[in-house]
């Protein structure tokens, strides 16, 4: 499982190089979950993680610090999440999160991604049944019993857990993200997480050969160059 995660990593580096993408991303996700759940980390467990991993990418604390800034003034812009799946390039699948203002905008954006690579967008449902929707935890840690047995207290459903080379993954059904960080917490002290999401793994993984390839790889950069789209989970294999 924890393949998906890095292919997505890569493809998103491969085809989104420019770091004010990155900083945008953050920045609107972090307002959003202040503004809904409030702007103190400690009792925001999605903001605080969005602030952790936002360091980890290297965003800059004035991005975050102006995020949480304009959340506390209570204005600003009215985002909504938005999903988008599809049939991408070579019979690959395709699923979109977005945080938008404007869904119609948004909608004929992503749209347009599909039918100029050849792809097809489908409609809600059609492709995410392939996929898992998990959260998924990576830290270091030597007692891989020990965590499965805080998991199992706190009436988490893990789907799986994996220990290599001193570092531990436990996947488990996204509803479940914050029993799960929560008991991992509680048992293990403070952890610097590798890895504090929630996100779309595929069932099962393809490849694209040929010419494909390289729509596959023009439908991503088109989807990661919009400025609502936040999130782009695939079951492509990439080389």
């Amino acid at each position: 499982m924890g393949r998906a995660y890095q292919n997505r990593k890569e493809s998103m580096a491969k085809t989104s190089d420019m770091k004010a993408k990155v900083y945008s991303r953050y920045g609107r996700e972090i307002y959003v979950s202040a503004k809904s759940g409030g702007t103190d980390p400690s009792g925001n467990l999605t903001l605080r993680s969005l602030i952790e991993r936002a360091k980890k990418d290297q965003v800059p604390s004035h991005v975050i610090d102006k995020a949480l800034e304009k959340a506390k003034g209570g204005a600003g812009e009215d985002y909504a999440a938005a999903r988008y799946e599809g049939y991408g390039p070579g019979g690959s699948m395709a699923i979109i999160d977005c945080l938008t203002d404007n869904p119609n905008r948004t909608f004929g954006d992503v749209r347009q991604a599909f039918t100029k690579t050849k792809s097809k967008i489908g409609t809600p449902g059609s492709v995410s049944h392939m996929f898992d929707h998990s959260a998924i935890f990576v830290f270091a840690y030597d007692d891989e019993e020990a965590v499965l047995e805080a998991l199992m207290e706190a009436d988490v459903d893990v789907t799986d857990i994996e220990n290599e080379d001193g570092k531990i993954t436990v996947f488990a059904p996204n509803t479940d993200y914050f029993k799960a960080k929560t008991a991992l917490l509680e048992r293990c002290g403070e952890l610097d997480f590798d890895v504090d999401e929630i996100q779309f793994i595929p069932h099962s993984f393809t490849t694209v050969s040929g010419d494909d390839v390289a729509l596959f790889e023009r439908f991503l950069s088109m989807l990661n160059d919009l400025d609502d789209v936040q999130q782009v989970y695939h079951n492509v294999e990439l080389p």
